[in-house]
């Protein structure tokens, strides 16, 4: 991928984050979301690429969304060709809540990069490059914890686990806590700590849990651009939350999509089934501050964003603050940046 084009995603999430800052503790994550996704539409339209959603965000939560399929960029014939995973907002709830760690974020590559499959629910099991090759979602997790600590030289106490604080995980959590293991759990948004378990200075061993896929395929080109491992699951509606109605029409249109896109569903994704290259980009933006990246601040029409910017071929890893002033940005974007 054109090396220039890696500064223009982080223009992308920067122009996503500061409009979802817009609605912070507004109590109205689908407005957040909607403002995110705008602003983000609005970007790649004006890069120079020839740019398909492989992964958009939405469904799950019936938000506004970037879709699957949707063509983006200004689509000449010599612009390059890429695809984009992208959430807009991960962590839409602590965005209209104000809590810490929500980021937007975007992943690019080339053609046929990106694991493509419905946004669904989607089990993780992220670690990072000093324990490479030791996870399997075949066995069972203390197996896994196990294995992961002996491969760091750690005590199964000594290890730091982040789980979404979900009641979906309270029996893996306290399964956990009863093995001696620290469990960092988090409300909402997983992206964040998929990255800091491949990042050398964290101290979080893995990430581990049920969340949704679209994060899951963002978090794991970050995963594979600073050589850390993952698998995954994709899991029916009606396997986490229940057999009701609802439910298993949610679960039936999901496995209708996953046959149409020939996407297994529950067998174990390998990081190379997710992202099967390294030629990447990787983007975050903090919109607020969390464990990974300093959120949004705002002085009237001057804003400084933290974004961290990854490029795979080369793993170099670039931490960008950028002061904005809003009142410079064109017409369509400014209505967006000032609710």
């Amino acid at each position: 991928m054109n090396r220039s084009l890696s500064i223009e995603f982080s223009r992308v999430t920067e122009a996503a984050a500061l409009a979802a800052f817009a609605w912070l503790g507004r109590g109205n994550k689908n407005a957040a979301d909607e403002a995110a996704v705008k602003a983000m539409r609005l970007l790649l339209n004006q890069m120079e690429i020839q740019g398909e959603v492989v992964i958009g965000e939405g469904e799950i939560d019936q938000a506004p969304m970037l879709y699957i399929g949707e063509k983006i960029g200004l689509s000449r014939p010599e612009d390059e060709v890429v695809t984009i995973a992208v959430d807009p907002i991960d962590g839409t709830r602590m965005t209209a809540m104000g809590q810490a760690n929500a980021l937007s974020v975007l992943a690019a590559g080339g053609k046929d990069t990106f694991l493509q499959a419905p946004d669904m629910y989607m089990e993780k099991l992220v670690v990072g490059n000093d324990a490479k090759g030791m996870i399997d979602l075949n066995l069972p997790i203390e197996e896994n914890l196990r294995r992961v600590a002996s491969k760091k030289g750690k005590l199964l106490s000594q290890l730091t686990v982040a789980v979404l604080d979900k009641p979906r995980h309270t029996k893996v959590i306290a399964e956990m806590q009863q093995l001696g293991v620290r469990v960092m759990a988090i409300p909402d948004g997983d992206v964040a700590a998929a990255v800091q378990c491949c990042l050398p200075e964290s101290e979080l061993d893995i990430l581990y849990g049920i969340g949704g896929a679209p994060e899951g395929v963002v978090a794991a080109a970050a995963v594979r651009a600073l050589g850390g491992d993952m698998q995954a699951r994709l899991i029916p509606r009606n396997q986490v939350k229940g057999n009701s109605l609802e439910n298993l029409a949610y679960a039936e249109n999901e496995i209708s999509r996953c046959e149409a896109l020939n996407v297994p569903i529950n067998e174990v994704l390998k990081l190379e089934d997710l992202v099967r290259d390294d030629n990447i980009v990787f983007s975050a933006t903090g919109i607020t501050t969390g464990d990974l990246l300093k959120g949004i601040q705002r002085k009237g029409n001057l804003a400084t964003t933290e974004t961290l910017l990854i490029r795979g071929r080369s793993r170099t890893i670039r931490k960008i603050q950028s002061s904005h002033y809003l009142d410079r940005k064109d017409a369509d974007l400014h209505t967006l940046l000032n609710v």
